[in-house]
């Protein structure tokens, strides 16, 4: 599916706020509810939009440790399998293969470095993992949904 302007307005403005409602995403597009509609349900429908979530803050919820693992996995471990091992961990909020030297990142959050340790080393433990290799993030300096900036809410 093609996106035009309008509709990456709608996204960007249901990125900000997800539960504006169809008015007034219209009020910002210069569109009629119905027609707001209409594209947000086309959007959903094509899978450009996968749903409306809440966004929790980590730190609010007491997961105030963020680490990137690096995976170096045994050879010939597939995608799948990398999947498949890392889908029981609550701490992962992401994973992706990677070029270099490491087959896989993960992205953790942690009570504290205690809790951290803990899923370093059940990672470690997962049967296609070689070695893993850790960096603490001190600070966030970026951290903004895709399309961000592009609502150009007054």
């Amino acid at each position: 599916m093609r996106l035009d302007r309008v509709d990456e307005r709608i996204i960007a403005i249901l990125g900000a706020d997800a539960r504006m409602s169809f008015a007034e995403i219209g009020g910002h597009v210069g569109l009629s509810p119905s027609a707001v509609k209409r594209r947000v349900d086309r959007l959903v429908d094509s899978g450009a939009v996968r749903g409306f979530t809440v966004v929790v803050e980590p730190q609010a919820v007491g997961w105030t440790t963020e680490a990137f693992i690096e995976l170096y996995c045994r050879a010939r471990t597939s995608p799948g399998e990398i999947r498949s091992g890392l889908a029981g961990y609550a701490e992962i909020t992401s994973a992706c293969t990677v070029t270099g030297e490491a087959d896989a990142i993960v992205q953790v959050r942690a009570r504290d470095t205690h809790h951290l340790e803990e899923v370093i080393e059940r990672l470690g433990a997962e049967p296609f993992v070689v070695r893993t290799k850790s960096t603490l993030v001190l600070s966030r300096l970026v951290d903004q949904p895709i399309l961000a900036g592009t609502a150009d809410l007054p």
